[in-house]
């Protein structure tokens, strides 16, 4: 499962982190001790992570993603660090699996970067992206089954509208569902232009350009890449588990890029900082106290300069916690 760092090849897959001051802000105080060590989830590109290491030099990373095509560029990218680099092939759910095989009952920071990689946006052949027509793929690994054509072919009408009403709070899920039962079955959809056109023509005349909604199957495309990838079941699981691991003064920090993904970051956090003891109580017992105290006073957000050169920050919500430095009965 783990991988040593191997020679960068000729050609180095580069992309824009996102609020990158701000995640080393945020996460490398942590790390300033020898021994520490910091898991990045969503390893992607590396962008975060060798910011991390540069500004950290005594601390070894733990890089975590289910993408071999993203691992492999990061091995490139994460090159110079080479001998403080771990990378897993796993979905970042795994994290307690992953640190108990690596023997690494705690660590100081954990970070997760929600977003599509540019590797898999850019990749059009992956199907992720609804501005290029390729197979209906999605799939950040590749070694499951499920993809988005089976979705939009097997699934029924039904479980199409709750999929895309609850997964892309898309307002027209019945029509489009309607319209995608309709469509496959004279031919199954097997490329994402013919997915587009269908969702298009199902859309009112008013929405189908313009207006707030952007492109007319942005909603539909991800609440299929988050079906097929089961994203938000997996941030829901990983959360507690990477919270779980961090030592006294650790902290985590999570980029999400959606309603439905920071409203479980949120949540998640907000439960950790929180006492659990009831409010009538004079004083909270030890035991009962939060273990953990935000980092960030609600979300931190990409600034108009950082929209402006890297257009794909402009959703970006950034939170993040630490835990308390003393150590706990």
């Amino acid at each position: 499962m783990a991988g040593a760092l191997q020679a960068p090849a000729s050609a180095v897959v580069r992309h824009v982190p996102v609020l990158l001051d701000d995640v080393v802000d945020l996460l490398a105080p942590a790390l300033t001790h020898p021994g520490a060590v910091l898991v990045d989830g969503t390893l992607g590109l590396g962008g975060h992570a060798g910011a991390l290491l540069a500004a950290a030099p005594q601390a070894a990373l733990i890089g975590i993603d289910r993408d071999q095509a993203a691992l492999d560029a990061a091995r490139e990218n994460l090159h110079p660090y080479r001998d403080r680099v771990t990378t897993v092939r796993a979905r970042f759910d795994e994290l307690a699996s992953v640190l108990d095989e690596l023997s690494a009952p705690t660590v100081d920071a954990v970070l997760l970067d929600l977003g599509l990689s540019s590797l898999q946006i850019d990749q059009t052949a992956r199907g992720f992206a609804y501005a290029a027509d390729a197979p209906l793929d999605m799939r950040m690994d590749d070694r499951q089954g499920l993809t988005a054509a089976t979705v939009v072919n097997t699934y029924d009408q039904a479980e199409l509208a709750r999929l895309f009403r609850r997964f892309g709070e898309e307002p027209h899920a019945a029509r489009i569902a309607a319209a995608i039962v309709a469509r496959r079955a004279q031919t199954p959809f097997e490329m994402s232009g013919e997915l587009v056109a269908v969702i298009r023509d199902a859309l009112p005349a008013a929405a189908r350009y313009g207006g707030t909604r952007g492109h007319p199957a942005k909603r539909v495309f991800q609440a299929l890449r988050i079906e097929v990838n089961q994203e938000l079941e997996a941030l829901g699981a990983v959360i507690p588990a990477g919270l779980a691991r961090l030592a006294p003064g650790g902290r985590m920090a999570v980029l999400s890029y959606q309603s439905l993904e920071d409203r479980i970051v949120k949540q998640a956090f907000a439960a950790a900082t929180q006492d659990q003891a009831p409010r009538h109580l004079p004083s909270v017992p030890a035991s009962l106290r939060a273990r953990f105290v935000p980092l960030t006073r609600g979300a931190v957000r990409p600034d108009q300069a950082e929209i402006a050169t890297n257009p794909r920050a402009a959703s970006a919500r950034l939170r993040a916690v630490a835990r308390h430095q003393e150590v706990e009965p």
